[in-house]
C-alpha cells in the first residue's frame, strides 16, 4: 500500500465549476467574451505603442511587455477553463499539468517583475526628472526587461521542479480551473517539507521582493509629490502614477490572498473566484485602466481611429 501511495499519478482531473452543470454554458460564453476582450485590448495596446512615436518612452516600453505578458498569462489558463466548462471536466496528463504550471508561473513572475520595474520607472521620472533620460536609457530598459524574463524563467523552473518532484496519491481530482500550487499541495503525500521550503523561498524572491521595490518607490514618490507647492502640480504628477498603482493594487492584492496564507484552510469556491479574477479579469482590465487614465494613450488612440476613418 505504501508503495502504491508513493506512485505518481498519471493524470489530473480538473473539475472546477462542474458541480452546477446548468451554469457551465453561460460561464463558458462569459469567459470567451473576457478572453477575446483581453486579446483585443492587450494586442491593441502593443500595436498602439509601436505605431505612435509619442508612446516611445520607457514607461510605455515596459507597458507593451506587460500587455504581451497578459496575453500569454491569460492564454495559459482561460482556454483550459473554457474546456473544463464545455466538457464538464477535463483530464490533464502529468506532463501537461507540469507544463501549464511552468508557463503560468513563468508569465506570472515576469508580470510581477515588470510591475516592479514600472514602479522604479515612475520613481526615476518623479524624483529625478533631470536625470530620467540618462537613467532609463534604451540599453537600461532592454537590460531590465531581459533580467525580468531570465528571473521569471529561473523562478518558474525551480518552482516547477520542486512542485512536480512531490508524491501525489489518492484522489487526483483538482477542484480548480488549472494546475496551480495550492490545489496541487492538497494532493501530496509523504514527506514534502524540502520541496515546500524551496517553493516558499523562491516565492519570497518574486512576490514580497517585488512588493518591497514597489512600496519603497512609491514612498519616495509620495515624499516628492508632497514637496510640490501647487495642488495642481501635485495632482498632475500623481496622475502619471495612478494607472500603475491601480494595476498593482488589483494584481498583488489577489496574489497575496491566494499564496501568502495557510493552504489547509482555503475554501475551494472562494479560491476559484479569486483565481478567475487574477487570471482572466485583471489581464482584461489592464489595457482599459491605462487607456482611460492616460492622456497620451487616449490621444494616440484618437489619432489612430481618425486615420482609419480617413482611409
Amino acid at each position: 500500500m505504501a508503495e502504491k501511495n508513493l506512485t505518481l499519478v498519471a493524470e489530473f482531473l480538473l473539475i472546477a465549476f462542474t458541480d452546477r452543470p446548468e451554469r457551465a454554458l453561460p460561464l463558458f460564453f462569459l469567459f470567451l467574451f473576457i478572453y477575446l476582450i483581453t486579446l483585443l485590448g492587450n494586442l491593441g495596446m502593443v500595436i498602439l505603442i509601436r505605431v505612435d512615436r509619442r508612446l516611445h518612452t520607457p514607461m510605455y516600453f515596459l507597458l507593451s511587455h506587460l500587455s504581451f505578458m497578459d496575453i500569454c498569462y491569460s492564454s495559459v489558463t482561460v482556454p483550459q477553463m473554457m474546456a473544463v466548462l464545455l466538457e464538464l471536466g477535463a483530464a490533464l496528463s502529468y506532463t501537461r499539468c507540469a507544463a501549464q504550471f511552468f508557463l503560468f508561473t513563468f508569465f506570472g513572475a515576469i508580470d510581477c517583475y515588470l510591475l516592479a520595474l514600472m514602479a522604479y520607472d515612475r520613481y526615476a521620472a518623479v524624483c529625478h526628472p533631470l536625470l530620467y533620460v540618462t537613467i532609463m536609457t534604451q540599453k537600461a530598459r532592454l537590460g531590465f526587461v531581459a533580467g525580468a524574463y531570465v528571473a521569471g524563467l529561473f523562478s518558474a523552473l525551480v518552482r516547477t521542479v520542486s512542485a512536480f518532484t512531490l508524491s501525489f496519491c489518492g484522489n487526483n481530482e483538482i477542484d480548480f480551473i488549472f494546475c496551480d500550487l495550492p490545489p496541487l499541495l492538497k494532493l501530496t503525500c509523504g514527506d514534502s517539507y524540502t520541496q515546500e521550503m524551496v517553493i516558499i523561498v523562491f516565492a519570497i524572491f518574486v512576490l514580497p521582493a517585488c512588493m518591497v521595490v514597489i512600496l519603497v518607490s512609491y514612498l519616495f514618490i509620495i515624499v516628492a509629490i508632497l514637496k510640490i507647492p501647487s495642488a495642481g502640480g501635485r495632482a498632475k504628477t500623481f496622475s502619471t502614477c495612478a494607472s500603475h498603482l491601480t494595476t498593482v493594487s488589483l494584481f498583488f492584492g489577489t496574489l497575496i490572498f491566494m499564496y501568502l496564507r495557510d493552504n489547509s484552510s482555503q475554501s475551494s469556491e472562494k479560491d476559484r473566484v479569486v483565481s478567475v479574477f487574477y487570471t482572466a479579469v485583471i489581464p482584461m482590465l489592464n489595457p482599459l485602466i491605462y487607456s482611460l487614465r492616460n492622456k497620451e494613450v487616449k490621444e494616440a488612440l484618437k489619432k489612430v481611429l481618425n486615420r482609419a476613418k480617413l482611409h
